[in-house]
């Protein structure tokens, strides 16, 4: 019988060779054999578990520590995250800090980082709402301020027509010059507020820009007579016909310029000047500079001018007046068309304002099509017109400049009525003003348009916000004239809507 090796070398060095054949010897000895190699057995399998186990504790503690390693790393990182955005946070940039420790900081942040989102998110809330409240406070002030202001300035406009006495002829001079300023103080402030809401959209229209100019030199050529002042216009031959742009913001930003050299100078002149910079087959930019002989603007308060509600010197509020809103509208309005303003000036010798603009290229009209508005010589012979207006003074002011342009005109003193006559009889053009009682403008322009869709409606209103001129076009308002107007705006609208391309 074969015995465990260990177990048969006892028995070789211990045990007889006859106890081998006792019986009771051998099944002892096959027992102790059994034990051997069950104990061998066991012994190799103890062993191969301890080695197994020990591998699995290496890899185990190796990733443990890795794992220790990247936690200790991701709370530094984290830490330094920490001070790097709360360089006053007491929390320690080293792994003492423990997980737990930054993990309740950050939700510490979280939650004081929610409450102020909603303390923020209600403050926008608040501040959206007083916004929209002072949008509406000022369409309400405009409307209520201008339109006492329009008959105002009508009023003015009327009487120097008239055959006046030298002196009544100077307090009419006085009057307009009085009402224009105010006019000009209210257009700043409420210009001002809807360049600061962004709610300035520039329109597209045709322009002749050497007419334009020539109604521009026009329109001050009073002021300028008043102060003895001589105003030109030099521009380039190769300067196109016509150009497509906002003409009414053009119109703000030069009106403004020529308004300050005029008012800045006593016995000069005034240049206005345009001249080609480039032209493409789709573009053209012009350089446009308006200079004056004037008390010019000391080099350290060149910069501070186009600031708001500012101006160079405090005696200049003084004695030539204004809001300081002026040339802060100016570079507001060429800023937004990729543009600015630059100023030249030596104190004592007068100033040049310049600024660039391009322009879009007109391939849709020519001057065949259109003819020249002359402002110098209005008459709008046989053109009907039917002037909505409910307040009495402003029918008083409507119909005296409509008759001295030799139009027939017809008054209506509210929507329903004018909707009534308008059924009756042929119309040329429609004047309505919008807010009015028993029925608005809006309403009777919707009711007009049901029946007749190609009378020209033009709107008229003391309130200039976007949102009342994009609702008189959405009911089908064909332009829009800002209440108290210039008599050379509504005229200019009245033409071109009844004679242009005739």
């Amino acid at each position: 019988m074969s015995y465990h090796k260990t177990l048969q070398s006892q028995i070789n060095k211990i045990l007889p060779p006859d106890y081998l054949k006792d019986k009771v010897v051998a099944d002892f000895l096959d027992i102790i054999n059994r034990t051997y190699i069950t104990f061998e057995r066991d012994k190799r399998i103890s062993d191969h578990a301890f080695e197994v186990s020990e591998n699995e504790y290496q890899a185990t503690n190796e990733y443990l520590q890795n794992q220790n390693e990247i936690t200790t790393q991701s709370i530094l990182k984290l830490n330094q995250a920490i001070r790097e955005l709360d360089p006053d946070s007491l929390i320690e940039l080293n792994s003492d800090a423990g997980l737990i420790q930054t993990i309740s900081y950050l939700q510490d942040k979280i939650s004081k980082a929610k409450t102020l989102e909603a303390e923020l998110k209600q403050a926008i809330d608040v501040a959206e709402k007083a916004v929209k409240a002072k949008s509406e406070f000022l369409s309400i002030m405009s409307h209520e301020i201008r339109t006492p202001l329009y008959a105002i300035i009508g009023t003015i406009l009327l009487l120097r027509d008239e055959q006046l006495t030298k002196e009544q002829g100077e307090l009419v001079r006085v009057l307009h010059i009085s009402s224009e300023n105010l006019l000009s103080l209210i257009n700043d402030v409420l210009d001002f507020n809807k360049l600061e809401e962004g709610k300035i959209v520039f329109a597209e229209k045709d322009i002749d820009i050497i007419q334009f100019l020539k109604n521009i030199k026009a329109s001050h050529r009073i002021r300028a007579e008043e102060r003895q002042n001589t105003i030109k216009i030099t521009f380039d031959d190769d300067i196109p016909s016509y150009v497509v742009g906002d003409d009414v913001r053009l119109a703000q930003v030069l009106n403004n310029l020529v308004g300050n050299a005029n008012k800045f100078t006593r016995r000069g002149n005034v240049n206005i000047q345009v001249s080609l910079k480039e032209q493409t087959p789709e573009y053209v930019t012009l350089n446009f500079a308006v200079s004056d002989t004037g008390i010019g603007i000391p080099l350290e308060k060149q910069k501070q001018i186009f600031e708001s509600f500012t101006q160079a010197d405090a005696h200049i509020t003084r004695e030539f007046g204004g809001s300081g809103l002026g040339l802060a509208i100016v570079r507001k309005l060429l800023i937004l068309q990729d543009s600015n303003i630059g100023v030249e000036s030596e104190e004592g010798k007068g100033s040049t304002f310049f600024f660039e603009l391009t322009f879009k290229r007109s391939h849709t009209i020519s001057k065949q099509e259109l003819s020249t508005i002359n402002i110098e010589q209005k008459d709008l012979k046989g053109i009907n017109v039917l002037l909505v207006e409910d307040a009495e003074f402003n029918i008083m002011v409507g119909e005296g400049l409509l008759k001295k342009w030799n139009t027939r005109i017809t008054t209506a003193e509210n929507g329903q009525v004018a909707v009534e006559k308008a059924k009756a009889n042929k119309y040329d053009i429609i004047l309505m003003d919008i807010h009015m009682p028993v029925m608005d403008g809006y309403s009777a322009t919707e009711a007009i348009r049901k029946f007749d869709t190609e009378v020209p409606i033009i709107a008229l209103s003391a309130s200039i916000s976007n949102e009342i001129q994009e609702k008189a076009s959405k009911m089908g308002m064909n332009g829009f004239v800002i209440k108290p107007f210039n008599p050379n705006d509504l005229y200019s609208v009245i033409y071109k809507f009844t004679l242009e391309g005739r």
